[in-house]
């Protein structure tokens, strides 16, 4: 099962390439910041599988926490895309 696992963390990690390349190149600013979101939500799964892999809660809690992070800076760029102010 710890194979499968890491080799599923590997297979996101590829994946994340292509999200960096949309974030580069995206045509619009939406692109970029899904593409960021979707780099966010990858980690996150990384960070969990790492976990259960090593057996090391702790890491469950950075994995939440690093998500909830991503979760509000997505929200705050995309109202400062839409609106130009943050508050």
């Amino acid at each position: 099962m710890d194979s499968f696992l890491t080799g599923i963390a590997i297979y996101l990690a590829v994946l994340f390439i292509f999200c960096l390349y949309r974030a580069y190149k995206g045509p619009q600013a939406a692109d970029r910041v899904v593409a960021i979101n979707v780099i966010s939500t990858k980690v996150t799964v990384i960070i969990a599988i790492v976990a259960i892999v090593t057996h090391q809660d702790a890491f469950i809690d950075v994995a939440l926490i690093y998500a909830m992070t991503g979760f509000i800076a997505t929200i705050s760029v995309s109202k400062y895309i839409e609106k130009k102010k943050l508050f």
